[in-house]
């Protein structure tokens, strides 16, 4: 750490200090501040007059005390040792902490993001006199049975490589050197540090046509995010925001998962904490923690750290995608994210906007999800990369019409609203089908390796959604005339899509086989369902009563479907010619 200026702290107001002299500094410095050496980061700056926004507890600063500024922005550290850890909002490792200082964080604490004393099997993948640009993959560590992790050139650095070998290296040690036109030599390392607050550089974007596939029949099929997509989940509280959020990060095929607990309850984080080192990665049968990077700042740890913690999480997701991995950042929740950003602005005397929020708060918003996108990466060999971001966000009372939501729905491609009625109902995911929307619809077809089944699943689901629609505006009608007045067709209507969302909609988080349905389950039981509805109107056409329609035993098959092994799946595909026996078998009413 380097002393570039020293000031003297003259007043405390919470999280945010003001300290004097503080003379070439510059905004987005970290600072060390007081005896104990509280992390800080200059957020405002009037003449020789900065004003600190502390990580930590303030409690015992006083005006005097010293402020060290180490003249460089706040930033994270990037290489082997990521994958697997559990970090705090600015990278403190946690784990390691508590083995070095208890169950609680002691102010001051300074450990590093990645461990020192870990050796890597280094394996170069270019030899001496190469020539490297920025970017570059110039050598690959096995860090986890998940995760071959890819040291790439840092950013700024051009020339030639020079005295590059395999062997073990800590995270510090240079594997060697690459040495400028001018003659300046640089050292390789197998990490590389990146300001939080300044998204990587790529080479281009490209567009976000591959569909990320989450297992959650409800999202895959109807409301799909895409590989590079941007996706929000609002509701109110108890309709499951978090328990999407866990979905997701356990049973998205994304290559790495980075899950920010932003100002959650801590027993949430716990349950991610307990749950993720247990469960295997279906797409490889090992552990799930083995491509998951977790960063956890609750709702007791310091407000301030919660506001960059979402910045921590975002550059550590952009640097597997620098890589040419697909990564989904799960950040749970920027509504909480939002109200640490309205803290330190009251604290700052700025001027509120609409609810108490900065005015910045639609900016910064935007800027965060505009990180997200599938890109070709900088540098060699060629490589794209994905990130995907889904933020669910707690509005107060469920109120859709709030600051943050509005903020966040004007940029987001895909929104799953959950809603308080379903969740009271039992109906979970309680994803609203009438409201909710996703503008990556059409790349749908192109997750299944026979086109013409993707043709036919993107025709189902656009059928089931008008069904559904068509359903509500029966419920209407039923509730003020009764089932009887209505005619038999639009008795069918209302079975199927009682069925669509009971066996189809509905899923079980916590059942084995229903917690997790391949795109290609999916289409076979929804397939099922609509040939039931299909085949139904037309025995109603030949005179067949519905009652005996809606009594077939296939239906409890249907039911059923959902909890049959992805293995067995051959019991669902035989649906649709058991579906037409039985109907086969109805005579016609008077027959």
């Amino acid at each position: 750490m380097s002393e570039v200026q020293t000031g003297k702290v003259v007043k405390v107001a919470g999280p945010v200090v003001t300290a004097q002299g503080m003379v070439g500094a510059r905004m987005y410095d970290v600072v060390r501040v007081g005896e104990e050496n509280l992390v800080g980061e200059i957020v405002e700056l009037h003449g020789d007059k900065a004003n600190i926004q502390v990580y930590e507890d303030t409690t015992g600063v006083g005006p005097g005390e010293k402020v060290i500024n180490t003249g460089a922005p706040l930033s994270v550290e990037l290489g082997p040792g990521l994958i697997s850890s559990i970090y705090d909002g600015i990278q403190r490792p946690l784990d390691q902490l508590r083995e070095k200082q208890g169950d609680f964080i002691l102010r001051g604490s300074d450990l590093p993001g990645l461990r020192r004393d870990t050796k890597w099997q280094f394996k170069p993948v270019v030899n001496d006199g190469d020539t490297v640009s920025e970017g570059d993959i110039v050598g690959e560590v096995q860090e986890s049975t998940l995760m071959l992790h890819k040291i790439m050139v840092p950013p700024g650095v051009n020339g030639t490589v020079k005295g590059i070998k395999e062997g073990e290296y800590t995270v510090d040690e240079p594997v060697g050197k690459v040495q400028t036109e001018n003659g300046d030599e640089h050292e390789l390392k197998l990490m590389q540090q990146w300001p939080v607050r300044t998204p990587r550089k790529i080479s281009k974007r490209l567009i976000p046509n591959e569909v990320l596939i989450t297992g959650q029949r409800v999202v895959d099929s109807f409301f799909p995010i895409s590989k590079g997509g941007t996706a929000c989940v609002p509701g109110p509280f108890g309709t499951g925001k978090t328990v999407v959020q866990h979905q997701l990060a356990k049973w998205v095929n994304a290559d790495v998962v980075v899950y920010v607990g932003c100002g959650e309850r801590g027993n949430e984080m716990t349950d991610v904490l307990r749950e993720f080192p247990e469960l295997k990665d279906p797409h490889s049968g090992e552990p799930l923690m083995k491509r998951v990077v977790l960063l956890a700042n609750t709702s007791d740890m310091p407000v301030a750290a919660r506001e960059a913690s979402v910045y921590t999480g975002i550059t550590i997701a952009e640097y597997f995608r620098d890589m040419g991995y697909s990564v989904a950042i799960m950040a749970d929740s920027t509504s909480r994210w939002a109200e640490a950003m309205r803290e330190i602005s009251t604290r700052l005397e700025e001027m509120p906007a609409e609810e108490g929020y900065p005015a910045y708060l639609g900016g910064r918003i935007a800027s965060f999800y505009e990180r997200a996108g599938r890109v070709q990466c900088l540098g060699g060999p060629d490589r794209e990369g994905a990130l995907s971001i889904i933020g669910a966000v707690s509005p107060p009372g469920g109120d859709l019409s709030d600051s943050v939501v509005q903020a966040t729905l004007a940029v987001v491609k895909v929104f799953w609203s959950l809603k308080s009625k379903l969740a009271q109902q039992r109906h979970f995911p309680a994803v609203d089908w009438l409201t909710s929307y996703s503008f990556y619809k059409q790349y749908l077809p192109g997750s299944f390796d026979d086109e013409a089944m993707g043709e036919k699943m993107a025709k189902m689901t656009q059928y089931a959604m008008e069904l559904l629609e068509q359903e509500s505006e029966l419920v209407e009608i039923v509730r003020l005339v009764g089932a009887e007045s209505i005619s038999a067709k639009d008795r069918m209507v209302l079975e199927t899509s009682k069925s669509l969302r009971e066996d189809f909609l509905h899923q079980n988080a916590f059942h084995k086989v229903d917690t997790h349905t391949s795109i290609e389950k999916q289409y076979y039981v929804l397939e099922a369902i609509l040939h039931l509805h299909e085949q139904g109107l037309a025995a109603i056409e030949k005179g067949v009563e519905t009652d005996d329609i809606f009594s077939l035993g296939v239906r409890d098959d249907i039911a059923k479907a959902s909890f049959i092994p992805e293995e067995e799946i051959d019991k669902i595909k035989a649906l649709d010619d058991k579906i037409d026996e039985q109907i086969g078998q109805l005579s016609p009413a008077g027959a």
